[in-house]
Formats: C-alpha cells, sequence, structure tokens
C-alpha cells in the first residue's frame, strides 16, 4: 500500500509549492481535484488536455519529488435537476476521464449524483424512507430514469479509456451505501465503484470493515480515503444521525469530521487496512483532512503518524509454518 493524501487543504499553495509540502511530509501519492467541490487549483485540465508537452512536464515535475497521481477528482452533481449544473458536471467528468487516460491515472473520483424526485423537480431529492409513498416513487423515478442510465454510458466511455470510476459513498447523493453501490454497479458495468471513505460509513452506522469485505468481494474497491469521524452519543440521543446542523457546530453536533485516530481508535483502522489487504486492495490510502478542531498541519502530520504505524507495506511472506 501507498499513504497519499488530496489535496484540496493545499488549495492555498501553487502546484509546485504543494508538491514540495507533500513530498517533505514522506507522502507518496497526490489526488488531485479538476474541479467541482476539490477545486482545480492545482491543475488545469484544458490546458493539460491540449497539449501533450504540458502532461509530460507536469508528470515530471512530480516524479522529480517522488510523488504519483492516484486519482483524479471532479466531485460535482452531473444528475443535477439544474441543467446547467448537470451540463457542467457532466461534460467536467468526461474531460476528466479523458485527461486521466491520457496520464496514465486508474482511477476518478466523484459522486454518484441526486435528481430530483420527478421530472418537474428543480430542487434535489435525497429519499431515505418508503414511507409515505411519494418517496418511494421518488426514489424509483431517480434511479430508474436518471442514475442509471447516466452511469451506464459513463461505464462505456471509462471502459473505453482503461479508467475507473470511484464514487465516494457520501450522504446526500444516490449511492451512499454498500448496498447502493453494488445495485450501481450491477446495473451500469464493472468500472463503476467505489471510493471508500469509512468516515461517511460511520455516521450511517455502517461498519467498515463489513463494508469493505462486501464491496472487496465484489472487486468494487477502485480508491480509499482515510478520513475518521466522531459519534457524539448525548448529541446522538438529541438529533439523531441525521443531523443538519452547520459542521462547525462541534460542540452540538451528532457527528464531526475528524483526522485519522481521533474517532476511532488505531485497532479500527488496523483491521480496515487488512480487510482491504485480504479482500484485494493494495492500492493507495489517501489522507483527507476536514477536522475542525486541528490545524491542516497537525490534522495531516496527526493522520500520517497514526497510519504509517499500521500500514502493510511489504507482500506477505510464505507460510513457511503450514
Amino acid at each position: 500500500m501507498k499513504l497519499g493524501v488530496f489535496t484540496p487543504l493545499f488549495n492555498n499553495l501553487s502546484f509546485e509549492e504543494m508538491i514540495d509540502t507533500v513530498s517533505k511530509a514522506g507522502l507518496q501519492t497526490v489526488e488531485i481535484g479538476t474541479g467541482g467541490s476539490p477545486g482545480d487549483a492545482h491543475l488545469s485540465i484544458d490546458k493539460l488536455l491540449a497539449s501533450s508537452d504540458e502532461r509530460k512536464e507536469y508528470l515530471a515535475k512530480l516524479a522529480d519529488k517522488g510523488l504519483s497521481i492516484s486519482a483524479l477528482s471532479c466531485h460535482n452533481n452531473p444528475i443535477s435537476p439544474l441543467k446547467e449544473v448537470a451540463a457542467e458536471a457532466d461534460e467536467l467528468l468526461r474531460k476528466t476521464i479523458k485527461l486521466a487516460s491520457l496520464m496514465n491515472v486508474p482511477v476518478v473520483n466523484g459522486f454518484s449524483g441526486i435528481s430530483g424526485g420527478n421530472p418537474t423537480d428543480t430542487q434535489v431529492n435525497w429519499p431515505v424512507l418508503p414511507w409515505p409513498t411519494e418517496y418511494d416513487d421518488n426514489y424509483n423515478y431517480q434511479w430508474e430514469k436518471k442514475l442509471i442510465p447516466y452511469w451506464k454510458e459513463i461505464n462505456h466511455i471509462s471502459e473505453d479509456s482503461g479508467v475507473k470510476i470511484g464514487i465516494e459513498l457520501h450522504g446526500g447523493f444516490l449511492c451512499h451505501t454498500p448496498y447502493t453501490m453494488l445495485k450501481l454497479r450491477e446495473a451500469t458495468g464493472k468500472a463503476i465503484g467505489c471510493n471508500l471513505d469509512p468516515s461517511h460509513l460511520w455516521w450511517q452506522g455502517i461498519d467498515p470493515v463489513a463494508a469493505i469485505k462486501i464491496l472487496g468481494e465484489a472487486d468494487a474497491i477502485h480508491h480509499f480515503h482515510a478520513k475518521d469521524t466522531y459519534l457524539d452519543q448525548d448529541n446522538i440521543n438529541m438529533h439523531g444521525l441525521t443531523d443538519m446542523q452547520p459542521y462547525s457546530n462541534v460542540k452540538t453536533r451528532a457527528w464531526t469530521f475528524r483526522s485519522v485516530g481521533c474517532g476511532h481508535d488505531l485497532q479500527a483502522w488496523s483491521d480496515m487496512i487488512s480487510a482491504l489487504r485480504i479482500y484485494g486492495y493494495d492500492y493507495v490510502l489517501s489522507i483527507e483532512h476536514e477536522d475542525p478542531i486541528m490545524s491542516i498541519e497537525e490534522g495531516l502530520n496527526r493522520a500520517i503518524t497514526n497510519l504509517k504505524s499500521i500500514m502493510i507495506n511489504d507482500q506477505p511472506a510464505e507460510m513457511w509454518w503450514a
């Protein structure tokens, strides 16, 4: 396995400053945004698409620092009920897949997206209960008319390009659980898999180790985000897990994103890493820093130190004892 970082935490730095900082931190890979939620502070997608010389120079700068790109990320909403939002997200995703293919980046990360509940909706709709039955009608429309047709086409493009799609299982979007991930993959194709982020599983009550087993058995884990979540049971008793308070309300929120080891102990993280190895994922752990009570430097360094202490780097030896 390799250890890397998702770079939006350094969006205030230039590309050269960012890779210098990441290299000095002892990391091996970077996950770089091409637009959408992560922004594009470290990459001009049109510039790189237009010139092989620009791509070679970009990759050479990374190689000089001992770094490679684990994934290109364009988290956005390509099935938004707002046509201009959906069109912009779709264009960015297609460009990102093309650039990943040209630069030999194996994975493009993003969200599944969330549509309206019917053809006339102008706002997104995230059904989480089958009753009242209108929710069930909305859910079926979203999957059958919007989500599956869109990602079936993207799967074909990705397969032709030799690129995998890592859909982040994130609340508020149609794919947010192992079940919904496998449902979409079954309906679209093998290029569609997940960017598994345990922080979004914990707050839904999903055991990440169990999720790794489920998704790993289906060869559906394409990328991994290393981010923790702290669950505050007293606040859960008040607000439940679908807590609409701003992330800044740390004192009263039911759950809060934390640096690795600050929400769950290192045994929990070690169990995840072992499960990843056992179920066939031996790629990158990409640190995502979104800890609201730590500085960028402290939160990132805490995650690096904790993960390095439990990562499995070498291939296993032969079982001489059996």
